[in-house]
C-alpha cells in the first residue's frame, strides 16, 4: 500500500525539483492531483520564479497560498525570450482557462480582435478579454497592427463601426457618412439580410486571421479588376488592405505559424539516454507538447525515422506537415509512408532558416532540457553537445572529448597537454601531460604526431580497461588549423580506429574562430552553444599545456642553480628540492639542517651553505 506524502514532503519535493530548473525564459504549468492544469505563468528565469512558490509562505498572498496548496506537480516549456514566454503564456491560458489564472492574472497589455455576440456581430480592437460572450482572436504583438488591420477590414467589407445595435436600431434614423462614401453596408437602413451580413462578417474574420489564401486571392483579383477598369485609387486601397492584413500575420512564432497544422519533432541525445520532443500545432497555434524519454537510440538519423514511424502508428491523426530538427534516414520513404497512413500528400521537412528553423530549434532546446533534467546535466550542456554533433556531421553527440595543445619556447622544453571533457564538463582526473621525446626544435606538427601516436599506443596496451587511456574518445580536437589535422589524420587512419578529428582555429586576437578539418574550415561562431563549448575547451587545453611548460622551465631554472654548486649533481639537487620544497628554504637553512637532509654529506652541505652565504 502506497503511503500518501504529507504536505511538507510534497513542498520539499517540488522545491527540490524547482531548484533544478534552468535560469532561462519560459512558461511553467502547475497541475493538481488529478493532472488538471490549475495555473500557467511566465518567467524571465524559470528557476528563480518557480522556486519562490515552494519557499516560505510568509511573503505569499492568500490567493497564491491556496494555489500552492493544490499543486501536485509542474512542467515547463523553454522559450527564446521573456516576451515569447509572455505570448505563449497568454495562448495557453486562453486554451486551458486555469482556475487560479483568473484570480492571479489579467490580460492587460495584450491585444485582441473582438467579435461581439449576437446575430449581428461587430468587429473591434480590444486590450483584454472580458466575460461578455464575445469571441476573441489573438493575442497579437502590435496594437497598431491590430487597429490598422481592423480599420482596413471594416472598409474592405463595409462593416459598421457605429454604436447602433441591430436589429433594434434598424430603420431608426438616417445612415451615417460611411454609407454615402461606400465604406458601410448600412444595416440600419434594412437593406442587408441577416444571412448576408453574417456571411460578410465570416469573410472578414477569415481575412483578418491571415491564414486563408482564399481571402488574399479574392482581394488580389479585385485589385486586378480595379486596375483593368482604370480605378487606380480603388486598386491602391485594396493593395494597402492586403499589406495591412499581412502585417497582422507577423505574430510570435509560438502563437501563430505559417502552416496551420503541423508537428515539430526534435531529438536530444545523452549518455545512454535520449529524448524526443513533439510540438503540435493546430489552427496555427501551439496546442500541445509531448515528451518521450528513451534509452540509447544510436544513430540520430535512424532514430528519427524509427520514432516517427512508431509515433504515428499510435496516433489517429497525421498532420499535413511534419517538421524535423535534423535529417532522418530514408526521408523519401518516410514521407511516402506518412502519406499512405494519412491518405493524403504529406510533407516531411528539415528547415534550415526562417520561422520554421526557429521553431525546430526551440523544440530541440526543450528536448535537451528534459534530457538534462533526467540525467543531471544542464540544458545548455546537452544543447551544446547536440549542436556540435550536427555541426561536425557526427552520428551522435560527442560525450567524451579529448583536446591537445603543444607548448614550447623557441623549441625548448617541448611539451603537450591533453584535457578531457565528459558530458561537456572538464574531467580533470583524465588530464595528461607529455614531454616530447623524438622532436627537437619548434616542430608543432611533428610534436602533435608523436603525442597522438603515444596516446593510441597506450590505448592498445590498456584497451581492456574502461578508464584513462583504455577509453577511446568520441572526438579529438587539436589546438591548430587544417595543417595540424592533415599531419595527424594518417596516424589515426593507420591505427584502424575511427575517431573524428578536427582542429580549433583562433583569430588574430586568439579567440576561437572556426573548426578545421583536413582541407577546409567550418565556421562556428554562429552556433552559440557549440561555439561556447569549443572556446572553453580550447582555452582549457591551452592553459593546461602552457602551465606544464612553465612548470618545467621553473624546475629547470631551479635545478640549474643548485647543480652549479660544486659537489651537487642532478640527484642531490632533486633530493634537496624535494626535502626543502623551495630555493629560499635551502638558502635559509643552517648548516646542521643541510647536513641532515637526505642524500647529503658534511662536505656537500658546507658547499651549499657557503654558496648562499658568500657575502656573509
Amino acid at each position: 500500500m502506497r503511503v500518501r506524502e504529507t504536505d511538507a514532503e510534497r513542498i520539499k519535493r517540488l522545491r527540490e525539483k524547482s531548484m533544478r530548473l534552468p535560469l532561462h525564459p519560459g512558461v511553467y504549468i502547475m497541475r493538481d492531483r488529478t493532472g488538471k492544469i490549475i495555473y500557467i505563468g511566465k518567467a524571465k528565469a524559470l528557476k528563480n520564479r518557480v522556486s519562490q512558490y515552494f519557499g516560505s509562505e510568509k511573503n505569499h498572498a492568500e490567493k497564491v497560498r491556496r494555489m500552492v496548496a493544490n499543486v501536485q506537480d509542474f512542467e515547463y516549456i523553454l522559450t527564446d525570450s521573456e516576451f515569447e514566454a509572455l505570448v505563449l503564456e497568454c495562448s495557453l491560458i486562453k486554451q486551458h482557462s486555469p482556475k487560479y489564472n483568473i484570480l492571479l492574472k489579467d490580460d492587460k497589455g495584450y491585444h485582441y480582435i473582438k467579435v461581439t455576440a449576437g446575430k449581428w456581430p461587430k468587429i473591434f480592437a480590444a486590450k483584454q478579454i472580458e466575460e461578455d460572450g464575445a469571441q476573441y482572436i489573438g493575442p497579437y504583438i502590435s496594437s497598431w497592427a491590430v487597429k490598422q488591420a481592423i480599420d482596413e477590414t471594416q472598409k474592405v467589407f463595409r462593416l459598421p463601426t457605429c454604436s447602433r445595435r441591430f436589429p433594434q436600431d434598424i430603420g431608426k434614423g438616417r445612415p451615417c457618412l460611411n454609407y454615402f462614401i461606400k465604406q458601410c453596408c448600412a444595416p440600419c437602413r434594412g437593406g442587408v439580410s441577416e444571412k448576408d451580413y453574417r456571411e460578410t462578417v465570416a469573410e472578414a474574420l477569415d481575412f483578418l486571421r491571415g491564414g486563408s489564401s482564399g481571402s488574399i486571392k479574392m482581394l488580389t483579383e479585385k485589385m486586378e479588376e480595379a486596375a483593368e477598369a482604370l480605378e487606380f485609387e480603388r486598386a491602391a486601397r485594396i493593395r494597402d488592405k492586403i499589406a495591412a492584413i499581412r502585417l497582422i500575420g507577423e505574430r510570435q512564432k509560438v502563437v501563430a505559424v505559417k502552416f496551420p497544422e503541423q508537428d515539430v519533432i526534435a531529438l536530444a541525445q545523452g549518455p545512454g539516454k535520449s529524448c524526443f520532443e513533439v510540438f503540435r500545432f493546430q489552427s496555427g497555434r501551439l496546442c500541445d507538447r509531448e515528451t518521450f524519454l528513451l534509452g540509447e537510440t544510436g544513430d540520430a538519423e535512424n532514430a528519427r525515422t524509427e520514432f516517427v514511424e512508431q509515433y504515428y502508428s499510435m496516433r489517429d491523426r497525421v498532420p499535413p506537415r511534419v517538421c524535423l530538427d535534423g535529417e532522418a534516414a530514408d526521408m523519401d520513404l518516410l514521407s511516402e509512408w506518412l502519406s499512405q497512413t494519412a491518405g493524403r500528400k504529406e510533407v516531411v521537412s528539415v528547415p534550415q532558416k526562417g520561422e520554421q528553423a526557429k521553431i525546430a530549434e526551440m523544440c530541440r532546446s526543450n528536448a535537451a532540457e528534459q534530457l538534462a533534467q533526467n540525467t543531471g546535466r544542464t540544458g545548455r550542456e546537452a544543447s551544446a553537445l547536440d549542436e556540435l554533433a550536427r555541426l561536425l556531421g557526427l552520428s551522435k553527440p560527442p560525450m567524451y572529448i579529448e583536446a591537445y595543445d603543444i607548448s614550447n619556447l623557441a623549441g625548448g622544453e617541448n611539451v603537450a597537454g591533453m584535457v578531457v571533457f565528459e558530458n561537456a564538463r572538464p574531467l580533470k582526473s583524465a588530464y595528461r601531460k607529455f614531454k616530447i621525446r623524438t622532436v627537437e626544435g619548434q616542430d608543432d606538427y611533428g610534436s602533435m604526431r608523436e603525442v597522438i601516436s603515444r596516446r593510441l599506443d597506450e590505448y592498445f596496451q590498456a584497451e581492456n580497461r574502461e578508464e584513462g587511456f583504455g577509453r577511446l574518445p568520441d572526438l579529438i580536437l587539436l589546438d591548430g588549423g587544417k595543417g595540424h589535422v592533415a599531419a595527424v589524420q594518417p596516424i589515426i587512419d593507420a591505427s584502424g580506429l575511427e575517431i573524428p578529428l578536427f582542429g580549433m582555429v583562433k583569430d588574430d586576437k586568439h579567440r576561437t574562430r572556426a573548426i578545421a578539418l583536413d582541407g577546409g574550415e567550418i565556421a562556428i561562431n554562429s552556433q552559440r552553444s557549440a561555439f561556447t563549448l569549443v572556446s572553453t575547451i580550447q582555452e582549457e587545453v591551452h592553459r593546461y599545456a602552457i602551465g606544464y611548460h612553465r612548470q618545467l622551465r621553473k624546475k629547470t631554472t631551479i635545478s640549474t642553480t643548485l647543480t652549479s654548486i660544486e659537489g651537487i649533481g642532478q640527484t642531490r639537487a632533486r633530493s634537496l628540492l624535494k626535502h626543502f620544497r623551495t630555493i629560499a628554504a635551502i638558502r635559509d637553512a643552517d648548516l646542521t639542517e643541510l647536513e641532515n637532509a637526505p642524500g647529503m654529506t658534511k662536505p656537500a652541505a658546507q658547499k651549499v651553505y657557503d654558496y648562499f652565504h658568500q657575502q656573509d
